[in-house]
């Protein structure tokens, strides 16, 4: 762990942006830090942790966001937690920050996994924007109101959230592979004005049709004035039919006039841009608030110092319009760089699919799941031997713990010379509190660094944090990204609940892990998901990690079960095709955790699946599981994308012995 797996060159970190930024804070290139001698990363983030509202203020200026209203301060009352007011009495708009480029360079590319490909210029795209824009504003929407998105992740939906946020709506959205009842669940909260979706997708070589959920959903949801239908399917499939639905409008029509300019609608830096959701496996999904200036700057700040995106990069990110990773790509734009939209499965066609795409693409920063990674291992992909990838310089890894053997498969099968940052966050504050750093080098098994003016540590229950020592995430310090609130919490009881009840006055952000000697980070899982044997706890990423070098497991799923006035570790495998959970197996899978791990690791039981519950965004449950195997009700299964699943875990006759 001592010896990085790769380190920047001295031009690499010369040409960074993040090296620029320390050198204008060194320059005091804009009036705001005197007398800065900052060296090194390092030194950079603990004076942005002591000087948090200096660093923000500095960022706003040094990436010349638009403000049509600056603020006099940074914030009012930084000690309050929650509490703290950024930028007060600005007025700004997100959409007109991302469109801050209006040439012919190329904005968007959609690919499809049927071999679709579409683009838009920074041009055209405002030119989309600016006729749909119209055509909302002229339907009545305006600031305040909600407009949702059942799509794929294509062009359009990229288009719909920029003519929403124009106008000072708010966007939400979610995926079409979600069923009914979860969409209700959701848009129901949150009385929607509009609905945007497609006649249908594509996932794994099929079509799926969508327009039957749609009609269902406009008859369910009371507040929806409009549905606007974009043929995905087939593109001229309603020029001779209406539409199946009661207020179905084409988005063509939408699109037939010819404004030209873009009304941005000044809001305040915390006025609502996006609402989110929670997973929902626990109950009804709690809708998340996240605000406008908020948003717009820690995204700035992760996309041009943590991941050093440029106005020449292509980047991309595999993710559903339903997982937060949607909305950090679209913040792409206002970097002026090229975003690659996909949509579909990412082993359709074949196991190498995005590594082609990639290629093809010429793309510099590639985002992805540790799943993926893991399973493109599994497949025996290996794109060093079978690709060029010259222009790709940084891997993205998020959604659960990237294992240190994922960090050996991509320097190995992948490329020597890039940058894999692992990054974790959540969709409750839009963004991260650890993540990459291309100054920094890359250790196995380790997130980079923490966020800039991200004051984060692990600490045990009386709040105390120690090097290498495993503890709860928290931030002390106010940042500009916190959720503005819950929707439909006017007293904020579940916002305080959610986060700030655990540890007063700090946020609590419910993940498990340490800070390492070299500054970087490792996550063990979830903190409502560690096991606690014998009174020791263990995060589920330490097993996940020995399981899965298994060749005969595909994926693994561990919970622990109360037995006898204690907790025992319950392991959950789904084998590899053909393969069977023998004895030798079994007793080869507890040596591997037992030999890398501790006794304390080792599992009482070892049960073969044929499946394993998911949410919708790809992230295993094992709080749905833990629940099932004791009896308990999972309170809402529409928040999996494979609910029956967990029917596989009730009533096991092995844990009863």
């Amino acid at each position: 762990m001592d010896t990085p797996l790769w380190s920047p060159s001295a031009e690499q970190v010369a040409k960074a942006n993040i090296t620029d930024f320390r050198a204008a804070l060194n320059d005091n290139r804009f009036g705001t830090t005197p007398g800065l001698k900052l060296e090194d990363y390092w030194q950079l983030h603990q004076w942005s942790v002591e000087n948090a509202p200096q660093f923000w203020d500095t960022l706003v200026r040094y990436d010349g966001i638009q403000f049509t209203t600056p603020a006099q301060e940074a914030v009012r009352d930084a000690d309050q937690l929650p509490g703290a007011q950024w930028f007060p009495g600005a007025r700004l708009n997100f959409a007109q920050n991302l469109l801050r480029r209006r040439d012919d360079h190329c904005a968007l590319v959609f690919r499809g996994e049927n071999g679709a490909r579409k683009s838009l210029s920074y041009g055209a795209l405002y030119q989309q924007v600016a006729r749909l824009a119209h055509s909302l504003k002229k339907r009545g929407v305006g600031k305040g109101d909600r407009v949702a998105g059942f799509m794929p992740n294509c062009l359009e939906t990229v288009v719909a959230m920029l003519a929403t946020t124009s106008l000072g709506a708010v966007w939400s959205s979610c995926s079409p592979d979600f069923g009914i009842n979860g969409v209700i669940d959701r848009f129901g909260q949150i009385a929607p004005k509009l609905l945007f979706t497609t006649d249908g997708y594509h996932y794994n070589g099929k079509n799926l049709d969508n327009l039957e959920k749609v009609a269902r959903i406009e008859e369910m949801i009371d507040s929806l004035e409009a549905v606007v239908v974009v043929p995905f399917l087939e593109p001229g499939a309603f020029a001779a039919q209406p539409l199946p639905l009661a207020s179905g409008l084409l988005w063509e029509s939408l699109l037939a006039n010819d404004a030209s300019e873009i009304p941005f609608e000044p809001m305040a830096f915390d006025d609502p841009l996006y609402i989110m959701y929670s997973s929902g496996t626990t109950g009804v999904p709690k809708c998340i608030v996240h605000g406008v200036g908020g948003t717009l700057l820690q995204h700035r700040k992760e996309h041009r110092l943590h991941t050093d995106l440029k106005a020449d990069d292509v980047l991309f990110y595999y993710t559903t319009c339903g997982w937060m990773m949607w909305n950090w790509l679209v913040s792409g734009l206002a970097s002026g760089a090229t975003l690659v939209l996909f949509d579909g499965s990412p082993f359709y066609p074949e196991p190498g699919s995005l590594i082609d795409m990639a290629q093809e693409e010429k793309i510099t920063v590639f985002g992805t799941s540790a799943k993926y990674i893991a399973a493109l291992e599994k497949a025996g992909v290996r794109p060093a031997q079978t690709h060029s990838l010259p222009a790709l310089r940084t891997i993205l890894s998020t959604g659960s713990p990237l294992s240190h053997e994922s960090f050996d498969y991509v320097y190995r099968e992948i490329k020597t010379d890039l940058c894999l940052s692992s990054i974790s966050g959540g969709t409750d504050i839009i963004s991260c509190f650890a993540l990459g750093c291309p100054a920094l080098p890359v250790y196995r098994g380790q997130l980079q660094c923490t966020g800039l003016a991200m004051d984060v540590h692990f600490v045990d229950e009386q709040g105390h944090s120690h090097i290498g020592e495993k503890g709860e995430l928290v931030c002390r310090n106010s940042f500009p990204s916190m959720p503005i609130g819950f929707w439909n919490d006017p007293e904020g009881a579940r916002y305080h609940s959610a986060y700030f009840e655990a540890f007063k006055g700090w946020w609590c952000h419910g993940d498990y892990g340490e800070r390492t000697e070299q500054g970087g980070v490792i996550i063990h899982g979830r903190a409502d998901a560690v096991l606690n044997p014998g009174g020791v706890r263990i995060g589920t990423a330490e097993i996940y990690r020995q399981v899965e070098q298994i060749p005969e497991v595909q994926e693994a799923i561990c919970v622990g079960q109360q037995w006898l006035d204690d907790v025992r570790v319950i392991l959950f495998v789904r084998l590899q095709d053909g393969e069977r959970l023998s004895d030798e197996l079994v007793a080869r899978i507890r040596q591997m955790i037992r030999s890398n791990t501790t006794p304390r690791h080792v599992p009482a039981k070892v049960i073969a699946v044929a499946d394993i519950p998911r949410t919708i965004s790809g992230k295993i449950v094992e709080l749905a599981v833990r629940n099932v195997i004791h009896g308990e009700v999972v309170k809402n299964t529409d928040a999996l994308a494979n609910p029956e699943a967990l029917e596989l875990y009730r009533d096991l006759p092995e844990l009863k012995d």
